[in-house]
């Protein structure tokens, strides 16, 4: 462990030749604010996209990806290069619990935020242990195998709701698969950081596709504009108070098990790349995220992660310092404090953002498919072949179990079933001496 608690950050100029800048060492001014910038683009469709799925306000989202980034940013003492934005794995617990019917504001936030506070909670306290004990029982609980068999639960636990967001007229699902084509294509057909914006590129596609199609040529329900004009450029962002319901708090705060999986991944990959042993921030990492979880459920808006597609960024530059970081929150917290940018967002149609989400929640569960190639989990091994299809079933079938006045929707069953029955059919094999092997 480092004596002081930030990094001298050593100046880094002229041509870098594709050389790895390293998470203590710093750009001049103009490129740290360059670089930030792509960050924030980066991680922008799906920051933007995952508080609009469960009905949370744009703006207090993008605001609280800044904030808590920074947040994490000082409790990690600027050694590990993050950004945190909108975690995927509270879509369909928020949805649970709130009743959303995904179209406009959520009407329950208040419900859901109690939940997600309590979730960070939950991770802070792991990180305090993993702090005192490390990481390996952690890596003993949740292997692989487990934590792709429920982020793939989870994706496919929330298929029907994208389903159901786009079949209100034909004209609704053909404008999903418009969208999903136009993801598809920017996906595909584009290479660098444009290809790393599939969700938002995809979805700007679709809206300008879609905006002819109606207030053009007079198809479906035209976009209402007037709200832009009507909106200020800068302004406070609107902030609800959480409410403590004991069932929300259950329901959602197992979304923890998720955000540590996420976090422990994002922190060995970047330590790969950049040579550097990050184990010994690992337990502040999940302590700042939990912090920022907490502090973004307390104003009204979603739990936070950290974010796949900036490590893409990451990898593409091989920039890895930490004060791209702060610059990258400072643009995203100016667009936090700016209503019009809000009211763009909240002028994105229906079934445009129905077809997003199907895009998305596809990802997620294909990537949970992509931690067992990159771990090379056996599926031919009885144990992972029966947690894994018992898991799955759970949550696509949306499995609910009640105790007492409790009930424990399809991804909570799925989570805890898949961390119990590892435990349970993990085939463990003795060798010749009598001890016993994994």
């Amino acid at each position: 462990m480092a004596n002081s608690w930030f990094p001298k950050w050593r100046l880094r100029q002229g041509n870098l030749d594709g050389a790895i800048v390293a998470p203590d060492e710093r750009l001049p001014l103009g490129q740290t604010m360059v670089m930030g910038l792509q960050h924030t683009v980066a991680m922008f469709g799906a920051t933007v996209l995952m508080p609009l799925l469960m009905g949370f306000d744009a703006n207090i989202a993008i605001l609280m990806s800044g904030i808590g980034t920074l947040l994490f940013f000082l409790v990690v003492g600027g050694r590990v290069p993050s950004y945190l934005g909108s975690s995927a794995s509270f879509v369909g617990l928020v949805i649970a619990v709130t009743g959303y019917s995904g179209q406009g504001a959520n009407p329950n936030i208040a419900l859901a935020l109690g939940g997600i506070i309590a979730c960070g909670a939950v991770y802070m306290l792991i990180g305090f242990v993993v702090m005192a004990i490390g990481t390996l029982w952690i890596e003993k609980l949740m292997p692989p195998v487990v934590t792709g068999a429920v982020v793939m639960a989870i994706g496919l636990n929330l298929a029907p709701i994208a389903i159901h967001s786009v079949s209100a007229s034909s004209f609704d699902s053909w404008m999903a698969v418009v969208t999903v084509l136009c993801i598809g294509a920017v996906a595909v057909f584009t290479r660098g950081l444009v290809q790393k914006l599939l969700l938002l590129l995809g979805l700007v596609a679709a809206y300008a596709i879609y905006v002819v199609v109606t207030n053009g040529l007079g198809l479906g329900k035209p976009v209402d504009f007037s709200i832009i004009s009507q909106a200020a450029w800068f302004g406070l962002p609107t902030l609800t108070t959480p409410t403590f319901n004991t069932h929300a708090m259950l329901l959602i705060a197992p979304v923890a098990v998720i955000l540590v999986a996420e976090n422990l991944g994002h922190i060995k990959a970047v330590a790969g790349m950049t040579g550097k042993n990050l184990d010994p921030y690992m337990g502040r990492a999940f302590v700042g995220d939990g912090l920022a979880t907490m502090l973004s459920g307390a104003v009204g808006s979603s739990g936070v992660t950290t974010y796949a597609e900036n490590i893409g960024v990451m990898a593409v530059t091989k920039i890895y310092s930490t004060l791209i970081f702060v610059a990258a929150a400072a643009v995203a917290i100016v667009l936090g404090f700016s209503p019009k940018f809000g009211a763009v967002i909240h002028t994105i149609p229906g079934p445009v953002l129905g077809g997003a989400s199907i895009v998305v929640f596809g990802l997620i569960a294909v990537s949970g498919a992509r931690i067992w190639l990159q771990n090379k989990v056996d599926l031919n091994e009885n144990g992972n072949l029966i947690m894994v299809a018992v898991t799955l079933v759970l949550g696509a079938g949306n499995f609910s179990l009640t105790l007492g006045g409790f009930t424990l929707g399809g991804i909570g069953t799925a989570t805890f079933g898949a961390i119990l029955l590892n435990a349970l059919l993990k085939n463990r094999r003795l060798t010749k001496t009598g001890t016993e092997a994994a």
